[in-house]
C-alpha cells in the first residue's frame, strides 16, 4: 500500500479480489459507509463495477494484477476463493494485508485442507478419505457402501465439482476422465442443512448471525429461511462452533460454515471466508446486513447488530431460464407481490445461473415463504 493510497483513501479503501454480485452488494453498502470499494476484475461489464465500484484491470489468477490492486487499496479481500493461494502467501509476506489471511482463506479455497485442519482441532465431520486411484475409492466403499459422494478439492461451488459415483464402475469413469485428487465423504442422510455466519474483526471482536436453513435444489442454495426451524439448542451449538472456528483458524471478515443435520448431531460441511449466498437475506432482514459487516470487519471498525428485523425472513434465489430474457424484463411483475425486496445482479442470464434474489420478511414463516417464492417465480417468469 502506497502512502498515496493511504492519505486519498483516509484509511478507507478496501479492495475486493472479483466484481461478481457479493462484489455488487458490498459495493453497495460501501457508499453508505463512505468507503471506496476497488475492484479487481476483467472487464468494465462486471456486476459491482456495474454499481460504481472502482476499476482494476486484471485477473486473480496474475500476481502483478494482485499487486496493482493492493498497492491502490489498504486492505484486500475476496469476492470469491478463485485465487492461487501461495500468491496470497506471496503478498502477506510483501506487507499487503488480507482480511482474511492467506492461511485463514486456504480452508476456503481447499476442502481436503479444510478437513483435515478441522478434524485436528476436534469438530465434528462427516467421514472423509483422499482419494485418488479406484484402490482408495474401494477402500472406502468398503466402510462405507455405494454411493459416494466424491468433490473437487478445489475450484467447485454451485453442483460444480460434486460426482455422487454409484459404484466401482462410475468411480473409475470419473477418475479416468476427472484428475483427482478427490474428497470423499459417505452417501449421509442429512435432516436439513443450516448455515452461520460470523463476523470477525481485525481487531478480533466478534459477532454471530442467527442460524438460517439452506434449501439445496440441484446442488445449488435455492431458499434460505432465518431463522432455522430447528430447536434453540442446535441453534446455539452451531453459532458457538462457527464462532470457534472463526477464532481457531484466525479468519478476518464475514465467514459462512455449513452444517448438515443427521442423526448424529451437527457436521460441518463447507466453509466460505467472505460474504456467503446464505447471508443475503440480512440486507432487509437483519439490522446490520452482512455486507456492511464485512466492510466493517476488514478495516476494524465497530462492528453491527445482527439481530432480525422481523420474525421471519425469507430469501429465494433468482436463476436463469432456457430463454435469453432475464429477469430485468419481468420486473414489474416481482415488485407486484406486496413486501418482495428484490435484488438483480446485472448479469447476462443463462439457464442455472443466479441473476439476483427476492427477501421478504414477514410476521409468519409460512405466508414469507410464500410471497418470496411468488415474488421469484415471477421474475424467472412462472406464475405470480
Amino acid at each position: 500500500m502506497s502512502a498515496d493510497a493511504t492519505e486519498a483513501g483516509r484509511g478507507r479503501r478496501v479492495g475486493m479480489v472479483g466484481g461478481g454480485q457479493l462484489a455488487r452488494m458490498t459495493q453497495q453498502a460501501a457508499i453508505g459507509l463512505g468507503i471506496e470499494l476497488v475492484v479487481l476484475a476483467g472487464s468494465r461489464e462486471e456486476p459491482a463495477i456495474d454499481a460504481g465500484a472502482a476499476f482494476e484491470p486484471g485477473s486473480p489468477t496474475v500476481l502483478d494484477d494482485l499487486r496493482r490492486l493492493a498497492a491502490r487499496c489498504d486492505v484486500v479481500t475476496f469476492d470469491h476463493e478463485q485465487v492461487e493461494p501461495d500468491y496470497l502467501v506471496a503478498l502477506e509476506s510483501e506487507g499487503v494485508q488480507l482480511a482474511p489471511p492467506a492461511a485463514a482463506k486456504l480452508h476456503a479455497q481447499d476442502k481436503l485442507h479444510a478437513r483435515r485442519a478441522l478434524a485436528g482441532h476436534g469438530f465434528p465431520l462427516p467421514d472423509f478419505a483422499e482419494a485418488s486411484s479406484i484402490e482408495e475409492f474401494d477402500r472406502f466403499a468398503a466402510v462405507h457402501g455405494w454411493p459416494l459422494v466424491a468433490k473437487a478439492p478445489r475450484g467447485g461451488y454451485d453442483g460444480r465439482g460434486v460426482w455422487m459415483p454409484a459404484d466401482r464402475e462410475a468411480a473409475g469413469r470419473l477418475l479416468a476422465e476427472t484428475p483427482g485428487p478427490f474428497l470423499l465423504e459417505p452417501m449421509l442422510e442429512i435432516e436439513l442443512e443450516v448455515a452461520a455466519m460470523v463476523a470477525r474483526s481485525a481487531n478480533g471482536e466478534y459477532v454471530s448471525y442467527p442460524v438460517v436453513e439452506t434449501v439445496q435444489r440441484g446442488a445449488m442454495c435455492r431458499e434460505v429461511i432465518a431463522p432455522a426451524p430447528v430447536s434453540s439448542g442446535l441453534a446455539d451449538s452451531a453459532r458457538a462452533m462457527a464462532v470457534e472456528i472463526a477464532e481457531a483458524i484466525g479468519g478476518v471478515g464475514m465467514m459462512a460454515v455449513e452444517f448438515f443435520v443427521t442423526a448424529r448431531g451437527l457436521l460441518v460441511n463447507e466453509l466460505a471466508l467472505r460474504p456467503h449466498n446464505s447471508g443475503h437475506y440480512s440486507i432487509e432482514g437483519c439490522v446490520t446486513s452482512q455486507f456492511e459487516q464485512h466492510l466493517r470487519a476488514v478495516l476494524g471498525l465497530p462492528l453491527g447488530d445482527t439481530s432480525l428485523t422481523a420474525p421471519s425472513v425469507v430469501t429465494v434465489n433468482v436463476v436463469g431460464g432456457e430463454g435469453p430474457e432475464g429477469p430485468d424484463a419481468r420486473l414489474a411483475d416481482g415488485l407486484a407481490v406486496p413486501g418482495a425486496h428484490i435484488h438483480l445482479y446485472g448479469k447476462q442470464s443463462r439457464p442455472g445461473r443466479k441473476l439476483g434474489h427476492v427477501t421478504v420478511c414477514g410476521q409468519d414463516a409460512e405466508a414469507t415463504a410464500n410471497a418470496a417464492r411468488a415474488a421469484a417465480s415471477a421474475l424467472e417468469g412462472g406464475s405470480k
